[in-house]
């Protein structure tokens, strides 16, 4: 790490790089917003022709895999669909799918991290476990989870209960604290951009462009500089924890260093060159991957919050409340526990003895599948 730093990042004092931070999501926020008031702006018709696709729950879970696999960024990918939601161009029932499809999406960093030892077998037969364990845990989860949303709307039940406990009812607006100061610089753009002479639906067009950009860009320095805050804390308790075996402790350990760096990718991507070097074990490690997961869906909350649609924190809550009911459900229960490890050794073995099968395996999941996926279920 201290071959690839700057002498100006070292140069950089921890107080400015953290007031940096604090911009930094500032202006996501803004980018959020900025996405939001866009899709207003292109009007009804144009929002339900651009997003008629994922009304079909299977067609919004493979939408939800592709987006985050091009953004690489989980965080990224929810943030506009809580800033679609918030617009009114998808309903939360619609985005649930889509969100799910968002935590399967994620797993393909890490697991692309590993391919990187994949000359010197023993390594990469120990990475590309410790990687693949977080692709069968989502996908497990999202088997079990995504039929019982489908056939109850339990998860969404459940987020819209603690919306309302919170003061917000469906479909209304609620005072956000944030909302105000985000929505001053979301009125300069529209009002810069209106200058240019552009007709409504461009105008709206331009206006998503700009908070998607925003929100990508945001994202990439709000984890380049909190990975440079906190990466050599992350890697010394990583080590501490996982190497004492404590499960429990491990998922908090997860959750606040995702938190911290948002980013449930760097989190399981470090965990991968440590598995690699045999420094920890895959059991040891497959509950930070779980804590990750549920502290990746902070990105989404904190867009919620910038929208003030009650709707946008009611699908910010079905993330986490989907997160922390997989890990209740498929954890505590060792046999059931025991799948997503057993899966990742046996497609770790398989990797090893045809190396293009690794290859094979991720372009297959992350790309063959929900291309099919939408083309079949639109």
């Amino acid at each position: 790490m201290t071959g690839t730093t700057t002498a100006a990042d070292r140069g950089l004092p921890t107080w400015a790089r953290s007031v940096l931070v604090f911009a930094l999501i500032y202006i996501f926020l803004v980018g959020v917003s900025s996405l939001e008031s866009g899709i207003k702006v292109m009007g009804a018709d144009t929002q339900a022709n651009l997003f008629e696709s994922v009304n079909n729950p299977i067609a919004g879970l493979f939408v939800g895999i592709l987006g985050t696999v091009l953004v690489q960024s989980s965080s990224a990918s929810t943030s506009v669909v809580v800033g679609l939601v918030a617009s009114g161009a998808l309903g939360v029932d619609a985005a649930v799918p889509m969100i799910m499809g968002a935590n399967i999406g994620t797993t393909v960093t890490n697991t692309l991290v590993s391919l990187g030892s994949i000359r010197q077998s023993d390594e990469f037969k120990r990475a590309f476990a410790a990687a693949t364990v977080h692709d069968f845990f989502n996908l497990l989860a999202v088997t079990i989870l995504l039929p019982i949303e489908l056939l109850t709307g339990a998860l969404s039940s459940i987020a819209t209960s603690i919306t309302e406990a919170l003061g917000g009812s469906a479909g209304s607006e609620w005072k956000s604290p944030i909302k105000k100061w985000v929505k001053e610089p979301v009125g300069w753009l529209k009002d810069g951009l209106g200058e240019l002479g552009l007709e409504e639906n461009f105008l709206g067009t331009s206006m998503v462009l700009v908070g998607l950009v925003i929100v990508l860009a945001a994202l990439t320095f709000i984890t380049k500089n909190m990975k440079k805050l906190v990466a050599d804390r992350v890697e010394r308790s990583l080590n501490a924890v996982l190497g004492s075996g404590g499960g429990t402790v491990a998922m908090v350990l997860g959750l606040v260093i995702t938190v911290a760096v948002q980013s449930s990718s760097i989190t399981t991507s470090i965990m991968v060159p440590l598995a690699a070097a045999g420094v920890v074990t895959l059991r040891n490690i497959f509950p930070v991957t779980l804590g990750a997961n549920v502290g990746t869906t902070i990105t989404a909350l904190l867009a919620a919050l910038a929208s003030g649609s009650v709707d946008a924190l009611t699908i910010a809550l079905v993330h986490t409340t989907f997160n922390v009911i997989g890990i209740a459900l498929l954890y505590p229960m060792p046999r059931i526990r025991m799948i997503p490890l057993r899966a990742a050794e046996r497609m770790a073995d398989l990797a090893v003895e045809r190396h293009t099968m690794a290859v094979a395996y991720v372009i297959t999941l992350f790309i063959v599948i929900p291309l099919i996926g939408v083309a079949i279920f639109r």
